[in-house]
């Protein structure tokens, strides 16, 4: 049996849900073809339970290492790993219902299968029928859009030699459903996820060395940044490795773990533990959802699309992991939005990669937007900076958090603002305020010339901008 649609998505993580939430709104008849659970990877295997694990550790180590200093007497603290995966897994089901119950609220109809495009046929004289393979092994359904949106995601990306085995060698997949902690773990890889996953295990009592290709972890962040996050993890206890070539060939399982050798500044350093976490990318799921029926075009792995999303196949959209670019879940989202917009013939606004901000929540947390300062220098800009720290931060003191700094960039010529970078506690909160400033073309004179409220945290943000013009008031 085949059933009509406006628009089909295929994949219901968090772009191709909101794309069907705005389809709907709009008054079109609108289905989601779903493998796995509505809501994706980042509601189930990333953005939510790896930040549900975070605060978990976030307030294990405040009441370990910092409840006396506020007066509270905690004479023995310990960690519940097993209840701290109850709540982050409840968590997780309640976002999950709500989801259902918004397609329910839409009439958008999900089917729970795996779906194809399939060529011109007897359906449709162009590629996009969507032929539904049930997992339970009911006969196929054709789904005949006008339009379709590819939205399948990303996974891990793995190296070769290195084949991830749910036991020593793992993903971050495979983290989420942990049921003990390990003693000691090498991240091979000192990128965001990487960076929050040393964090968190190094806050449950996990051993940690990060083992990073580049010459310093986090390599698209503001030097700055990388600087004094670097600090801050090896001031905590964890091993930073860097110009690491890690050596697959070199790996090999012993009683309680494995080692595995990295050259290391042209030597060889030998690494053990009881777990390896690859943390060296993702790439995007386009194996198989019938691409070859069409004449979509990929390069590098990911689905190329023009500046409304749509493939070489106009009426087939592509949005989130699976066209490369910022992998993050916010950024699928409002591609999903803009191009079920344009499906609709509504206005747009081109979505620069540049203003949309980035998060990294370890500890301290890590916010950034724009360029960071050598970004534009090499767009031969010339930048001057305003820094302002934490520790001169009445509510950072307060908080009992006075670490880290407000980085802002700005044009010297235009005084237009290129770039904020922010690591301290919120930051991740606090780039809510830079994010609007870029959107709407303000200055640095204009965000300090905004009063805000004493105290807070963010009084540093105004304070970085005045001191753009050399006037922080409090440094």
């Amino acid at each position: 049996m085949a059933k009509n649609y406006d628009l089909v998505i295929v994949g219901g993580g968090t772009g191709g849900y909101v794309a069907a939430i705005r389809a709907a709104q709009l008054g079109l008849s609108t289905a989601i073809v779903e493998q796995g659970k509505l809501g994706g990877t980042c509601l189930h295997k990333g953005c939510i339970p790896s930040k549900a694990l975070l605060r978990s550790a976030e307030v294990y180590r405040t009441t370990k290492e910092h409840a006396e200093n506020f007066g509270v007497d905690v004479k023995e603290v310990t960690f519940n790993f097993e209840q701290a995966q109850k709540r982050k897994n409840s968590i997780i089901d309640k976002l999950h219902a709500g989801i259902q119950a918004l397609m329910k609220k839409g009439k958008i109809d999900v089917y729970e299968g795996y779906g194809r495009i399939l060529g011109p046929s007897i359906f449709s004289p162009m590629p996009g029928t969507i032929s539904v393979e049930f997992k339970d092994g009911r006969e196929n359904e054709m789904l005949i859009p006008q339009n379709v949106i590819i939205a399948t995601g990303s996974r891990p990306r793995t190296l070769p030699g290195l084949t991830p085995d749910g036991k020593n060698i793992v993903t971050s997949d495979d983290l989420m459903s942990l049921e003990t902690l390990p003693q000691s773990i090498v991240i091979v890889g000192g990128g965001v996820i990487g960076i929050e996953w040393a964090s968190m295990l190094h806050d449950f009592g996990v051993e940690v060395t990060v083992v990073e290709y580049s010459d310093s972890i986090l390599p698209t962040e503001d030097h700055d940044i990388q600087k004094a996050m670097a600090t801050s993890l090896k001031k905590r206890g964890i091993q930073i490795v860097t110009n690491a070539k890690t050596l697959p060939d070199t790996y090999k399982e012993t009683g309680d773990g494995f080692e595995i050798s990295a050259e290391v500044d042209g030597k060889t350093q030998i690494f053990t533990a009881e777990k390896l976490l690859l943390s060296v990318g993702r790439q995007a799921n386009i194996e198989n959802i019938g691409l070859e029926n069409t004449d979509i075009q990929v390069e590098r792995g990911f689905i190329q699309v023009n500046d409304h999303y749509q493939t070489k196949e106009s009426h087939i959209y592509a949005i989130g992991d699976v066209i490369g670019g910022l992998q993050l879940a916010h950024v699928a989202s409002h591609e999903g939005i803009h191009a079920v917009d344009h499906i609709a013939r509504k206005d747009t606004l081109p979505m620069e990669a540049h203003k949309i901000a980035r998060c990294i929540y370890g500890s301290p947390e890590i916010s950034s937007i724009g360029y960071t300062e050598k970004q534009a220098k090499e767009q031969g800009i010339d930048v001057v900076v305003g820094k302002f720290p934490f520790a001169a931060i009445g509510k950072a003191l307060v908080f009992g958090e006075t670490e880290g700094f407000v980085k802002m960039i700005a044009d010297k010529k235009t005084n237009d603002l290129v770039g904020v970078h922010i690591m301290g506690a919120h930051a991740t909160e606090l780039i809510a305020e830079a994010s609007l400033a870029m959107l709407v073309d303000a200055t640095p004179f204009e965000i300090s010339a905004h009063i805000h409220p004493h105290p807070s945290l963010s009084e540093a943000i105004g304070e970085a901008a005045l001191a753009v013009d050399g006037m922080a008031i409090h440094f």
